[in-house]
């Protein structure tokens, strides 16, 4: 079977972890807190592409005060189910060095990826480093020391896609977050 006819397949067994209400509802819940935190700070909002793209892009719509914002791509998955080493693909354009930073995902599972982001903006000289991710993956395989900030919704350990995650590349777009059948 090919991927796309694997994917309709596994959309139409899928079960639906959390609806697009629900999304929304935790979509508003983190851009109040994000506001609370950084209203006054004018943060660099650093989108981690590509599954990061449609989280950024609801939450920053809900954010009424000044930031600048820029994207970084690095990654684990390459289109598979697994992850494998870390691939660097793309670098924030604008210099992080004494800004306050808030790198938005699509999801923490291991954080393996994410760990490598918040190093490298360390070592860049960022004057903090928060995490925004629209699901936390609940299990204790995290890399250590690896925790989001702000979070939206909470999803058990299975295969999850939609709202900017993916399904072997499919289903990004999806208003819902969708667990793969018997994953």
């Amino acid at each position: 079977m090919d991927r796309y006819s694997e994917a309709q397949e596994v959309l139409k067994h899928a079960d639906c972890l959390h609806d697009a209400r629900a999304i929304a509802a935790a979509y508003d819940r983190m851009a109040a807190a994000i506001r609370a935190e950084y209203a006054q700070r004018q943060p660099l909002i650093l989108c981690v592409m590509i599954g990061g793209l449609h989280p950024t892009s609801e939450i920053t719509q809900r954010l009424d005060f000044a930031f600048q914002i820029d994207y970084l791509h690095a990654t684990r998955y390459r289109g598979e189910t697994t992850g494998g080493g870390l691939l660097w693909k793309a670098y924030p354009e604008i210099a992080v060095r004494g800004r306050d930073v808030l790198v938005i995902d699509d999801i923490l599972d291991e954080g393996h990826t994410l760990a490598a982001i918040i190093d490298s903006l360390q070592k860049q000289e960022a004057a903090s480093v928060k995490v925004a991710v629209l699901a936390e993956k609940l299990h204790d395989r995290k890399a250590p020391g690896i925790r989001a900030d702000f979070v939206g919704v909470t999803v058990e350990d299975r295969y999850v896609f939609g709202c900017g995650m993916d399904y072997k590349s499919y289903w990004r777009q999806l208003p819902a977050i969708y667990a793969v059948k018997g994953a």
